[in-house]
């Protein structure tokens, strides 16, 4: 329960310098491992629900695999990889007081004594001089179900919040519209939840403006653009285009969605394997360079041929 606390301070828009996201900090690569879905619609790595499960299945076989909790936490922070070649260098078998023994970096060495201390501190917060809020034991929000897609600004509105608000629910949707097919529901508080249930049925007007679209060849964002009549400035910051790249043939762009398909659901393959693909829009100039005497980093280098 403490743990995110030590990875994020529970915060589930928390990125990494290694691209870890999300409360309990996946790397791309472990969230996938772990069946959490990141693409061009959401990141459920940031998802509330779906990564602590994830985190939870990863702890428990990280446990299986070393028997000593230490040691889990220990391969959590730094990978198990590092952590078993750790133990073969030492000579260690996995088990009680092992951790403390292992020649690891300084953020691993602290990683549990963090954690303790946090611990202790909520656990005892009179020993510390500490008078900590009340927190009661009850659940924060609910979980909603949706059958249609729909709009993030019409969601936060139907639920009585603030689409920043309702964001802090809900941080695994960064784009305008969250489709019922990938995401089924919603998390709330208790009193919105019911607003938005007693509301939804209520609304005659359209829920979703935005739907998902496949691009059949490549072609600049102005040709998109132009084609789903919507500004080009407006299409790149919906998708997140930069400057100077085309859209690769099979992309998945967010596009105003037509009149007479308000109700058409983005089906599920869609909703779940979407991906943006970008290239160039001019072909890659390769040139040799050299560092600078007695070395240089790569970051530097790219500075001084402002790459």
């Amino acid at each position: 329960a403490l743990l995110p606390f030590i990875e994020s301070a529970f915060n589930p828009q928390a990125v990494s310098s290694a691209s870890a996201a999300g409360m309990w900090q996946f790397i791309p690569s472990t969230g996938r491992a772990y069946d959490l879905k990141q693409n061009h619609f959401r990141d459920e790595r940031r998802d509330v629900l779906a990564s602590t499960r994830a985190a939870l299945d990863y702890l428990q076989g990280l446990h299986r695999m070393f028997g000593d909790w230490h040691l889990a936490l220990a391969a959590y922070n730094w990978g198990e990889g590092r952590v078993q070649r750790a133990l073969t260098r030492g000579k260690l078998e996995g088990g009680p007081g092992v951790y403390e023994r292992l020649r690891m970096p300084a953020e691993t060495r602290h990683y549990v004594p963090k954690l303790q201390a946090v611990k202790n501190l909520v656990s005892r917060p009179q020993d510390y001089g500490l008078v900590l809020p009340p927190l009661p034991n009850a659940p924060r929000f609910v979980a909603v179900p949706i059958t249609r897609d729909i709009d993030v600004d019409v969601a936060a509105e139907l639920a009585g919040l603030t689409p920043e608000v309702f964001r802090q629910f809900n941080p695994q949707h960064d784009k305008p519209v969250i489709l019922a097919a990938g995401s089924p529901e919603l998390l709330l508080p208790h009193d919105n939840a019911n607003r938005f249930l007693q509301a939804l049925p209520e609304r005659h007007a359209p829920l979703a403006s935005w739907t998902a679209w496949v691009a059949p060849r490549t072609l600049k964002p102005a040709e998109a653009a132009k084609q789903h009549g919507i500004a080009e400035d407006e299409l790149r910051r919906v998708n997140r285009i930069p400057a100077g790249m085309l859209v690769r043939e099979g992309s998945t762009l967010i596009v105003p969605r037509k009149p007479d398909r308000h109700d058409e659901l983005v089906p599920a393959q869609l909703a779940d394997h979407g991906k943006l693909v970008l290239a160039p829009d001019s072909p890659m100039k390769r040139a040799v360079v050299q560092a600078r005497r007695g070395g240089e980093s790569v970051a530097a280098l790219a500075k001084r041929y402002r790459l």
